[in-house]
């Protein structure tokens, strides 16, 4: 069985998308993906693979955690 950690990754992909005025299609055709992969990915609906995160980052030129943010769950009740 597999433990849910609780933690997640953020990201600033719609941001970095806008700023570039680009469409959502244009995004997914330059790193290699479905329009739908982006939509769902900027809605924090979708965890990018590691090498999809690289690839965003490198289109934009970027470093790859000015995209991407790893959340730590933040649980005092822990055992």
């Amino acid at each position: 069985m597999k433990k849910d950690f609780g933690d997640s990754i953020s990201n600033k992909v719609y941001e970095y998308r806008v700023l570039a005025r680009m469409t959502q299609q244009e995004l997914a055709e330059k790193v290699g993906v479905s329009k739908q992969t982006i939509f769902v990915m900027e809605k924090g609906n979708y965890v990018p693979t590691l090498l999809l995160a690289f690839r965003i980052a490198d289109f934009f030129n970027v470093d790859v955690n000015d995209i991407f943010t790893y959340v730590k769950r933040n649980d005092q009740n822990e055992n």
